[in-house]
């Protein structure tokens, strides 16, 4: 089962080297084509890993390593489950909307994609249920 490639501006995103330099990570929204559902969020290109010290040495050693991005689709559970149940993981489609350069960017652009696109009240489409962990779906009364 091959996943569906990264989108953005009309042209595919496969590897690091299509990402502009200094990029740090990216906003995106993933689209379950059968039902309809769109979830926004955000992706770091990289980890940051501390592992302990060689033997004979004091120092934890600092690690870098390319995140999951290629094969990611999101954090919620609604989407983890659709992706079980999926027969092909071309019922998705993914999209790059902006790509940050610092990780307080990448926070600004998620939230502000977020809010734009009124996640937390449009229950129809989006399956989005806060943002920043302050604001949930939940406190909304909706008719």
């Amino acid at each position: 089962m091959t996943d569906p490639t990264w989108m953005y501006e009309d042209r595919m995103i496969t590897s690091l080297s299509d990402f502009p330099e200094g990029t740090v990570g990216f906003v995106y929204e993933v689209v379950h084509n059968p039902t309809g559902y769109r979830y926004i969020g955000k992706k770091v290109l990289h980890f940051n890993r501390t592992l302990p010290p060689l033997k004979g040495m004091k120092r934890k050693r600092k690690v870098v390593k390319e995140s999951d991005w290629k094969t990611y689709h999101g954090s919620h559970p609604k989407i983890k489950n659709l992706l079980l149940e999926a027969d092909n993981k071309r019922e998705f489609s993914r999209r790059i909307l902006k790509m940050c350069t610092t990780k307080k960017e990448l926070t600004y652009y998620e939230c502000k994609y977020l809010f734009i696109n009124d996640v937390l009240e449009d229950r129809n489409n989006y399956i989005n249920d806060n943002i920043l962990g302050k604001f949930y779906r939940k406190d909304f009364k909706h008719d």
